[in-house]
């Protein structure tokens, strides 16, 4: 075993004993290798492990070893942007809760673990963001919420046929949201019924992947039903204010949701950066270090 071998494993194990303190709840290990049997022989850590995996077959393969494992983007973010898509899905799919001591390690794509962080969940995990700030109310079904998250981020990711593009999807509050919009194009929903417009359906987000490139905004229901696409945002609140340097897709979006009780998700067709806005303010950031060409 090389050195650099020999201390990634040393490394793990000293994560793993920080792991077994009663005050930490959860070990977010977050890497598709897993951890050798002998590494959790005899540790209280080994019932607190979530395991976030860039492959469905590998969280398949854990649930079906009874342990806890979800699936995030395989993209190249940094160790802090995967920490946060990570905990934001664990969040949603009820694996941690707020007051939660969580204990992440994290590293590149397809390397060993190099970095370790610890959060509290309520509290910050760095300065700009709050994940209780996508802890959204018992209106929004966190299910519908994570899926399209996931889905923003593959299309800030990979675009429309190799080129960036950017959009806006609105979630709940769905009948202020069509009195304050107007159809820019052809609905391409309309006309379906609603078991085929859900996008906790595969089918119907890549279809939204691929109406992206359609001017305007996707309006979704609590429950995640597509009620239209090419929606022009036409709220607007003065009070509003947004960081310089983004647009008028930002400026709707948090009109929109200043003016409603809606949540929008926007991607940004410059740099493929998403972004959550509540009550007009941006209360969920998740950059890339490089987008797919």
């Amino acid at each position: 075993m090389s050195e650099s071998s020999k201390f990634d494993r040393e490394f793990l194990r000293s994560a793993l004993s920080l792991a077994n303190r009663n005050e930490v709840s959860h070990f977010l290990y977050i890497c598709d290798t897993p951890i050798a049997p002998e590494d959790l022989r005899g540790r209280p850590a080994r019932k607190k492990i979530i395991y976030a995996v860039t492959s469905e077959k590998i969280a398949h393969e854990y649930i079906h070893r009874k342990q806890q494992a979800l699936v995030i983007p395989a993209y190249d973010y940094s160790r802090t942007e995967r920490v946060k898509v990570a905990l934001v899905s664990a969040l949603s799919q009820g694996a941690i809760k707020e007051g939660d001591l969580v204990l992440c390690m994290t590293g590149k794509v397809g390397r060993p673990p190099d970095t370790l962080m610890q959060t509290r969940i309520g509290g910050s995990l760095d300065d700009r963001v709050a994940i209780e700030g996508v802890k959204l109310g018992d209106e929004f079904n966190s299910q519908v919420v994570d899926a399209l998250i996931q889905l923003a981020l593959q299309i800030g990711q990979e675009g429309f046929e190799g080129h960036p593009i950017g959009t806006i999807l609105t979630i709940g509050d769905h009948t202020s949201v069509l009195e304050k919009s107007r159809q820019l194009t052809i609905n391409p929903f309309q006309g379906l019924s609603e078991a085929e417009r859900n996008v906790l359906d595969p089918k119907i987000r890549e279809a939204i992947k691929n109406f992206s490139v359609l001017d305007g905004a996707f309006v979704i229901r609590e429950d995640g039903v597509v009620l239209a696409a090419g929606r022009y945002l036409s709220a607007a609140d003065e009070a509003v204010k947004i960081p310089l340097g983004l647009g008028a897709r930002h400026a709707a979006a948090a009109g929109i949701t200043s003016t409603t009780h809606s949540i929008a998700l926007v991607v940004s067709q410059t740099s493929g950066a998403v972004r959550l806005f509540k009550g007009g303010n941006i209360v969920l950031e998740l950059h890339q270090t490089a987008r797919r060409t």
